[in-house]
């Protein structure tokens, strides 16, 4: 329990989700060759769930003080798993998804697109150790990590299948991928602004310059509130310009009562938004956007075998 509790089980479970769903309900839909056979998809799958993996235990082996103050409760490192235990982990899980990924990369052929998962591997490391202190940047690469999961099944599963004859289609079906890894980026962006004002306390007693700690957690908040009016917009005009005139009712529906209204919420919400319990929670509304957004690609697709 406390390994599963080390990894964060439940983010990563999302996250294999979040890629199966992509290529099963999507992808897998749309009548185009695919690079990768479903055991190799199998393994970018596991690969990516690796290397999050290993950058859940970094990040938790170098947040036992932070986290000390602000979840006591969640401390695992040096409560069950040592120090040198997690380490040892850490190294196991990154050599597993870096080996993964190479031998994927050498399977179809693109052996230069190893380096993606180094890159991965290296930039999680950085992030728990330097750049996750730094005003904004730490807030960036983790949100970019993120768009970077649904990017890479376009990388893997439809760039080494495209042809001539199928060039165009692999290019708006590599343009929605792009579409929900920014809506990923813009979610998870808002939410890890949220989650340094919620730790704002452990993380000032702890020597770091997030956001709120250098400008004050009700400005820190504003500026939250206006990337959250930003996406409210962009996935407004997206269902406007993409569901409504596609006639995908349902779809429309769908983002309304799940991305749309709930995004509203934590608009309002944040106004008014003080203590550490409020922050938490609009945080769990941003993670629940954020899942019912990627679960939207399911919807699109049987909105439109409906209403063919």
């Amino acid at each position: 329990m406390k390994f599963l509790k080390l990894i964060r089980y439940k983010n990563l479970s999302m996250l294999a989700f979040m890629q199966l769903l992509f290529r099963y309900a999507f992808l897998k839909q749309q009548e185009v060759p695919l690079a990768l056979s479903d055991w190799q998809y199998g393994l970018l799958v596991l690969s990516t769930v690796l290397l999050a993996a290993a950058g859940y235990v970094i990040n938790n082996i170098y947040d036992v003080g932070t986290d000390s103050i602000n979840k006591p409760n969640d401390v695992v490192v040096g409560k069950g798993i040592t120090e040198t235990a997690a380490y040892n982990i850490y190294i196991g899980l990154n050599i597993s998804g870096v080996a993964i990924g190479f031998i994927l990369s050498n399977i179809i052929m693109r052996p230069t697109f190893a380096s993606l998962f180094i890159l991965i591997a290296s930039l999680l490391y950085f992030y728990a150790t330097t750049l996750k202190q730094i005003m904004i940047l730490g807030n960036f690469v983790v949100a970019l990590l993120l768009a970077v999961s649904v990017l890479i099944i376009g990388v893997f599963d439809l760039f080494p299948a495209t042809t001539s004859e199928n060039q165009a289609q692999m290019a708006s079906l590599f343009s929605i991928l792009t579409d929900y890894a920014l809506f990923a980026f813009m979610i998870n962006f808002i939410r890890e602004i949220v989650k340094d004002i919620e730790d704002v306390n452990g993380d000032y007693n702890m020597g770091m310059n997030t956001l709120p700690i250098a400008i004050g957690v009700s400005r820190a908040a504003k500026i939250a509130l206006g990337f959250a009016v930003i996406a409210f917009v962009l996935s407004g005009l997206y269902c406007n310009t993409y569901f409504m005139q596609n006639k995908l009712y349902i779809a429309v529906f769908y983002a309304f009562a799940t991305v749309l209204a709930p995004l509203l919420y934590f608009i309002v919400k944040i106004f008014s938004a003080k203590s550490q319990k409020e922050f938490n929670h609009l945080s769990s509304i941003l993670k629940l956007i954020l899942f019912f957004g990627i679960l939207s690609i399911l919807v699109i697709a049987l909105n439109i075998k409906y209403n063919a």
